[in-house]
């Protein structure tokens, strides 16, 4: 088998987007070597080193692991361009200037290796002019790759071919992007800003074009252009702060210097608003000087305005009227904002409206299709759904219709009118521009259906568009059973998977029923048991709400006796006669952790949070997770020569006791939630076909639960040692009384209670000690405070 591999990646530039894009290799265990220029005064690698010790205090973070800044090779362009005959793949990533870049090809030039990809992650430079500055053996393998910042979350990457680029090329990128590093790619027609910045910050000038029409606060138009019309919870303004106002400049310069009146009649619009002129002249750049459009002073958040060029109180809120009125269906929403009196509602139309008109207006001229179009913006601005997707749910032809209106009357940006395909031919007889035969593609007049590269045989329910038809986890396959808390399920009759379908994933009795049953009936005919819910989180923890009404009625006897089920539960995943996988995404928390850490296997995405968290509730963990901490020390000092266990409970004691939550797969792999034979994948959507993947390999190599066994446990003088580090916290002030209480509960399980150093013990011990703890706590005032403020504010109540 022939196939392309990345064994090694160089990326030029330390800026700030290419030692991001640096980490993010790293994140995703592939070797990188970043260069930059040679330093003029101290070490050559200067500028590298400051680059890679900056990554340690981003934040977001953009290293799962902060340690692993170590693993970024350093180099500088005097001395080590030799390292990049060694490079599959090279990624230019310096300054935004056309002759830099050029200058910079033609220097690695020679020492480009005969299979190498090269690719310049350029915001909206033109990849055709930029690859004239290239060798004619170079051209074929040159592109454009445009992450989106910050790269470790961000899931977008355009890529952009030039005329020359062959198209192997871009599949072979697009695999490895797509997998290699978890991304959704894009492909994009090389033109100013591509597809997501290009349609986002025409979208984002028009709506401070319509701010300034119907005279709207900034907060107000945040709240009305966030999670209420399904987009970014950051809205408008406060999405500009955190990407930079310096950047959005740059980009809207972009349009300006690149565009025209006769290129794209929308060009009168892209000036740049007076507002952000004075932001920037005030040295107000946004998230990064704490001061842009909005700026926090303590716990108070300020506004700019500029009439006073000066901040004001911030706060306000959008008419709860639009938000019920957002809240409707897509055809009665819009017809109800575009007839709105108020002008909150008719600035929301305008918005829409002039979003579908650009979309349309543009589409033949920057994308493919329709769906690169919604894809970029969905994954590039956060939205949950592309202009078209919405357009098409509310009503094609109508929706058209009222654009056609507002245009003849001088209400829209431009005067261009919407393209003939909008109204006549597949578009106006399917009723929209994506259909279950593909999305609709301009240039052919046809449906175009998605690229069927090998890597997404890995995705067995990719991200489906509004209109695609396409079919969902929740209805896949073959059903065996299913119920208002479970539906378990096969989709090659090999291996079994459990959705849980409670809110959160929280697992409460119909879920615990139906993981056993889910086990027996995986033992009974297929190969293994993948625990997958289709979207996330993994599982926020136990459903404390559902114990709640047993615990008012039958005492702490029916929370004994729930804990008891959950815990039987655990075991009985761990001891499973076939393995059991849990594919985790997003929060594994509590009771979710538990769930995780008893299973024969962990499959988990990158972007995993994995904690026992209870102690926010005033609760230890009652399903096994202090076993499993106890159990992990024991077994981790069994293979050191040491004879002290206190050492190898030290992490886990205080994981648990400080509710922390590891914020990768790779930090939770560090916190011990994850062991080195667990397998992480960076690309979500390919989560489900490792972990069947893994059951099924598991079950083929003649895999068997571990026998159960006795492990040794610190004891007393375990207990005591925590207990005195414990005294210290409290009388310093740096925990409560509570907290301490908490502490000294949570080490007597883990240390097996009021037992000798280094007796055994078995699994149901420590879990009696577990169960024991946490009913004492459901009971304790302090508790109940602390669980009635979580359910009531989603917020830790600290006692």
């Amino acid at each position: 088998m022939n196939r392309f591999q990345v064994k090694k990646v160089a990326v030029l530039g330390a800026g700030v987007m290419g030692a991001q894009i640096a980490a993010h290799l790293v994140n995703v265990k592939v070797p990188v070597v970043l260069f930059d220029l040679p330093a003029k005064e101290g070490p050559k690698n200067g500028i590298v080193s400051r680059a890679i010790d900056g990554l340690k205090k981003l934040k977001p973070a953009p290293l799962g692991v902060a340690e692993d800044a170590a693993l970024i090779g350093q180099a500088n362009y005097e001395e080590h361009l030799d390292q990049l005959r060694d490079c599959d793949l090279i990624i230019e990533a310096i300054a935004e200037r056309m002759d830099w870049k050029l200058d910079l090809y033609k220097k690695i030039a020679p020492f480009v290796a005969p299979h190498a990809i090269v690719a310049s992650n350029t915001s909206g430079l033109s990849i055709t002019a930029l690859s004239e500055a290239l060798p004619e053996a170079i051209k074929p393998r040159f592109c454009g790759i445009h992450f989106f910042n910050p790269p470790r979350y961000m899931y977008l990457v355009e890529l952009i071919a030039t005329p020359t680029t062959e198209p192997q090329i871009l599949d072979q990128l697009e695999s490895f992007v797509t997998s290699g590093l978890g991304k959704g790619v894009v492909r994009a027609k090389d033109t100013p800003n591509f597809i997501a910045n290009r349609v986002g910050i025409a979208g984002m000038l028009a709506t401070m074009k319509e701010v300034e029409n119907f005279g709207l606060s900034y907060d107000v138009v945040d709240d009305l252009t966030g999670k209420k019309l399904g987009r970014a919870s950051s809205g408008t303004f406060r999405t500009a702060d955190v990407v930079g106002l310096d950047t959005m400049a740059h980009v809207i310069k972009t349009l300006q210097d690149n565009l025209t009146l006769e290129t794209d009649p929308f060009y009168g619009s892209f000036g740049t608003p007076e507002v952000l002129k004075k932001l920037l002249a005030l040295g107000h750049l946004g998230q990064k000087t704490k001061a842009g459009f909005f700026k926090k002073v303590g716990r108070d958040v300020l506004r700019f305005e500029l009439e006073s060029e000066d901040y004001v109180p911030a706060g306000q809120k959008a008419d709860e009227v639009y938000g019920r009125m957002l809240k409707k269906p897509a055809a009665q929403r819009l017809a109800l904002l575009r007839n709105a009196e108020g002008p909150q509602g008719q600035f929301l139309w305008a918005i829409l409206r002039n979003s579908f008109h650009y979309a349309a207006v543009h589409l033949a001229s920057i994308a493919d299709n329709a769906r690169d179009v919604d894809q970029a913006m969905r994954w590039g601005f956060g939205m949950k759904q592309g202009p078209f997707e919405l357009w098409q749910e509310a009503g094609w032809l109508q929706v058209a219709q009222w654009i056609n209106e507002d245009i003849a009357a001088g209400k829209t940006l431009c005067n261009a009118p919407l393209p003939d395909w909008v109204f006549k031919g597949p578009v106006a007889e399917a009723g929209g521009v994506h259909t279950p035969q593909g999305s609709y593609n301009p240039s052919t007049n046809t449906f175009e259906p998605r690229r069927q590269l090998p890597v997404y045989a890995r995705q067995h329910f990719p991200e489906a568009l509004l209109g695609e038809g396409a079919v969902t986890f929740e209805t896949a396959g073959k059903t065996l059973h299913e119920d208002e808390a479970i539906r378990l399920w096969t989709l090659d009759d090999e291996v079994l998977i459990a959705s849980i379908k409670s809110k959160m994933h929280a697992i409460g009795p119909g879920v615990v029923e139906g993981l056993q049953q889910g086990i027996e009936l995986a033992e009974q005919q297929y190969k293994g048991l993948v625990i997958w819910s289709g979207d996330e989180p993994f599982s926020a923890g136990a459903d404390l709400q559902s114990m709640l009404p047993a615990f008012m009625i039958a005492g702490v006897d029916a929370i004994e006796g729930a804990e008891h089920e959950l815990q039987q539960l655990m075991l009985r995943l761990r001891y499973a006669g076939v393995p059991v996988v849990s594919a985790v995404r997003g929060l594994a928390l509590g009771g979710g952790c538990e769930l995780a850490v008893h299973s024969a296997r962990r499959v988990v995405a990158m972007e995993s949070y994995i904690g026992l968290v209870e102690v926010g509730v005033g609760l230890v963990p009652g399903a096994g997770g202090l076993t499993y901490i106890a159990r992990r020390a024991a077994e981790n000092a069994a293979t050191s020569t040491g004879k002290d266990l206190l050492p190898f409970l030290t992490e886990g004691f205080t994981a648990a006791a400080m509710a922390k939550v590891g914020t990768s797969a790779l930090e939770s792999r560090k916190l011990g939630y994850l062991l080195d034979s667990d397998v992480i994948v960076p690309n979500k959507d390919e989560l489900l076909f490792v972990a069947l993947n893994e059951a099924k390999s598991m079950f083929d190599g003649g895999w068997r639960a571990p026998l159960k066994r006795q492990f040794p446990v610190a004891g007393r003088s375990g207990i005591a040692t925590i207990q005195g580090s414990l005294v210290n916290m409290r009388d310093g002030g740096f925990i409560s009384q509570h907290d301490f209480h908490i502490g000294c509960l949570i080490a007597n399980v883990v240390c097996g209670g009021e037992v000798d150093a280094g007796t055994l013990v078995t699994e149901e011990y420590l879990m009696a000690l577990e169960r024991k703890a946490f009913c004492s706590l459901i009971v304790h005032p302090k508790t109940q405070e602390r669980i009635m403020g979580m359910l009531s504010t989603g917020k830790p109540v600290r006692n």
